[in-house]
């Protein structure tokens, strides 16, 4: 057993990296036959093993024949050829020794009854003649050490005669999902409702598709418990027969994280923890030839290790080397990059490298960006992701307007795309579908009213929506408009009523904690999730509290924010809280009680400019989708303006 030192215990990734040019080791090549050859590596120069073609061939359907005897010929005087003095040929055919030409049939007459051909154009020796060894000659190189077998090559191999090939060889990986809560997917996809502390096993998915993307096999073991003792015995039935396992959770310092400590008594610890977010409790370790690597339990986090240590390691048993500059964006599989400034703010951790996920926009002719939530658990926000970047160890703060370079994992319809800063809503969230189909797309930042509205006059979003009570006037959104926006608001604004919906409190099934009114809220017994400052619905509920006379410091969860109606709903539908103000929609999708409180417009506010923007254009089409109303009809909550 070497226990791992200082020196390789939370380090950066170019260390880690170095401590895999050591140990990792390219694999002797292999042979493949050509019908395997798709997608690999040429480990050397490939040779023709024959002419292609292999015979003088005719290029077309038509007649062969002597040129020499066509000489002068022309519509208006055709030379003849008797009975024996040609021969049809097809399209590919072989070209008889006793003809150097092929006249095409077009240019012919044949009689039927004296075998006599006229032709009436003038030939050369071998034309429409493919001649022997015309593609690729016996002896020529047709490939070299280094390319990429593609389609067209596999067939030109075969062409030419060749049967096997010399290859690097392919590294034969193992990914074992690991943990007492995970459970098998099929199981996980057949329960309604799961069971807190249980997880479908999912990483798999992550892994066998990144290493499909990158033309690597995988196969998946069954989950294994947290138990030292099993995974031992699993890693030392397995290690001889693998290049590389994987194996999935046990990373971090729980009592039951046991996976390094097995690989510590196993074989050499190259290194544990790196300087990086999400990603750091990685760990990996040489096993005798094979090299096993943690990969953290979280997708992210997952993800993370999968690009910058396994996608490594792949490429130096397969290559024996990669390239620092390209192997990151390989690994991610990003289709170019592109420097775009920061719609908002970004703090990072200093003296750690960071992945960050973004959303791309463009809005009056420059390119944008604002980060996505960063959980190393936050799977929808990498299916979400538009670009990734790395950011520097030294990197604190990344500043609003200041320029990062991304790695694009999408092609970004930059012209057509808008962006919505405003109140949550998911009935109107649904729209997107119907954007798209009308060519243009639309995606959502959940900021609140205030927010969408000081969005849009910075110049940050193309549209924005709200739903903000005047509670001197009782009418909504035009004071706070007006507010924001100067007297011009009508003049460089335009507003279109989405729909009104219905606002209340959501409660839990049977309503347990027996809340009827809002007074209720500040019983002591009652615990609330609230809505971020500017939220129109946080705004609805400070006004109620103001008439009942009740002061938020004596409502319990007050302070507790969630961004969305679907987050606060979820909160309370777990227990998290008793209460929460929220629209009936969600409530009905949750299955949980609504007490109606009121009901509101919901607004959508753009700068007239933008109409003609495509994506604003099929925004505005799409409201009046009977397609897109239905469905909202159907989440309930909902009614359409007169």
């Amino acid at each position: 057993m070497a226990l791992v030192d200082k020196e390789t215990t939370h380090i950066s990734l170019s260390k880690a990296w170095d401590i895999l040019r050591r140990k990792c080791r390219q694999l002797p090549g292999e042979s493949v036959t050509v019908h395997e050859s798709l997608g690999r590596i040429l480990a050397e120069d490939v040779i023709a093993g024959r002419n292609v073609p292999h015979y003088n061939a005719s290029a077309m359907d038509g007649y062969a024949l002597s040129s020499a005897r066509t000489a002068g010929a022309t519509p208006s005087s055709p030379v003849f050829f008797g009975a024996g003095e040609f021969e049809w040929v097809n399209t590919g055919g072989e070209i008889s020794p006793r003809f150097d030409s092929v006249v095409m049939v077009e240019d012919t007459s044949l009689d039927e009854k004296t075998g006599t051909l006229s032709v009436v154009s003038s030939l050369v020796a071998g034309e429409n003649i493919r001649p022997l060894g015309e593609d690729v000659f016996l002896g020529q190189v047709i490939a070299r050490e280094g390319d990429r077998v593609t389609p067209a090559l596999c067939s030109l191999l075969a062409t030419a005669g060749v049967k096997n090939l010399r290859t690097p060889a392919l590294p034969k990986t193992l990914y074992i999902p690991t943990g007492d809560e995970v459970i098998p997917l099929e199981e996980w996809l057949e329960m309604e409702t799961p069971p807190p502390g249980i997880v479908g096993e999912s990483n798999s998915l992550l892994v066998r598709g990144y290493f499909r993307n990158w033309g690597f096999p995988v196969e998946i073991a069954p989950c294994i418990p947290d138990d030292p003792a099993v995974l031992m015995s699993f890693l030392e039935e397995n290690r001889k027969k693998y290049n590389i396992i994987l194996i999935g959770a046990g990373s971090a310092k729980g009592e039951r994280d046991h996976t390094f400590s097995v690989l510590e008594k196993l074989g050499h610890p190259l290194f544990r923890w790196l300087l990086m977010k999400p990603g750091r409790p990685a760990s990996a370790a040489d096993l005798g030839g094979c090299f096993a690597v943690n990969l953290p339990g979280f997708p992210m986090s997952n993800a993370v290790i999968l690009w910058s240590i396994v996608f490594p390691i792949l490429q130096l048993l397969h290559r024996g080397e990669f390239d620092e500059k390209t192997v990151l964006p390989m690994a991610i599989g990003a289709s170019g990059n592109e420097e775009v400034t920061l719609l908002s703010s970004y703090s990072s951790s200093y003296g750690k490298e960071e992945w960050v996920r973004f959303k791309c926009v463009e809005i009056d002719g420059l390119k944008k960006a604002y980060a996505l939530p960063s959980g190393a658990s936050a799977l929808w926000s990498l299916s979400e992701t538009d670009g990734l970047s790395l950011l520097p160890l030294e990197t604190a703060e990344r500043a609003k307007g200041t320029t990062v370079n991304l790695w694009l994992l999408r092609d970004i319809r930059w012209k057509e795309r808008i962006l919505f800063q405003g109140s949550n809503d998911p009935a109107f969230e649904r729209i997107a579908t119907f954007v798209k189909k009308r060519g243009g797309e639309i995606i959502f930042r959940s900021v609140g009213s205030l927010g969408g509205l000081a969005a849009l006059s910075r110049g940050e979003c193309h549209t924005a929506a709200c739903h903000l009570l005047d509670t001197e006037t009782g009418s909504y959104n035009t004071s706070y408009i007006e507010k924001m926006f100067g007297p011009e608001a009508d003049s460089l604004l335009a507003r279109r009523p989405v729909f009104f919906r219905q606002q209340g409190i959501m409660v839990q099934k049977g309503n347990p904690r027996g809340i009827r009114t809002v007074s209720d809220l500040r019983r002591e017994d009652v615990v609330i999730v609230n809505r971020q400052p500017g939220a129109g619905t946080r705004v609805l509920l400070d006004f109620l509290f103001r008439k009942e006379n009740i002061s938020p410091t004596n409502v319990r969860g007050y302070e507790n924010c969630s961004t969305t109606h679907f987050d606060a709903g979820n909160k309370v539908l777990r227990g998290f809280a008793d209460a929460a103000a929220g629209i009936k929609s969600v409530a009905d999708a949750l299955g949980l009680d609504f007490l109606p409180l009121a009901e509101e417009p919901y607004e959508l506010v753009f700068f007239k400019s933008m109409e003609d923007h495509p994506g604003v254009a099929a925004l505005l089409e799409s409201l009046h989708d009977e397609g897109w109303r239905t469905m909202v009809d159907r989440m309930g909550g909902y009614r359409w303006p007169e």
